[in-house]
């Protein structure tokens, strides 16, 4: 079931271009993606690794939930897509910053849209309050770049 939150949200975004996900995200699509490409490290049900907030042996880590209980939902719209598209140390060191991070870049295995879809359908799994929350997290961080 898809919150009114983010059906709020997806009727006023611009699409990608502007920071936010586009509004012809295809959340049946995100979530055969997801299935395929997250689930082996963030969980069937986005329920993330266990001690994800612990760094394991390798110094890294694990993949955190990305359902409510995690912050996903912390990280604006461009985040999650760049954050997906270039994976985690791709693009901090971007940003000039070190993070040893396992999350790989998806952006040769997945077009953009495909990774909007996953993002979406994530997204579609949150409380309405969660939603509503991360969408003005989007919104401000997409003022913060248009300034």
């Amino acid at each position: 079931m898809i919150g009114a939150g983010i059906l709020f949200w997806m009727a006023n975004a611009a699409g990608s271009d502007s920071g936010v996900m586009p509004k012809d995200v295809d959340f049946t699509a995100g979530q055969t993606l997801y299935v395929e490409n997250c689930a082996s490290c963030h969980g069937a049900s986005l329920e993330g690794q266990e001690n994800w907030q612990s760094p394991g042996e390798e110094g890294r880590l694990p993949a955190p939930p990305h359902d409510e209980t995690g912050h996903t939902w912390h990280h604006a719209d461009q985040v999650l897509f760049e954050y997906t598209k270039l994976g985690g140390r791709a693009l901090m060191a971007a940003q000039g910053m070190e993070f040893d991070s396992s999350m790989p870049g998806f952006g040769d295995q997945l077009s953009d849209q495909e990774i909007w879809n996953i993002l979406g359908y994530i997204k579609s799994t949150w409380p309405d309050r969660i939603q509503e929350m991360q969408a003005v997290r989007t919104e401000g961080e997409t003022r913060k770049r248009e300034n």
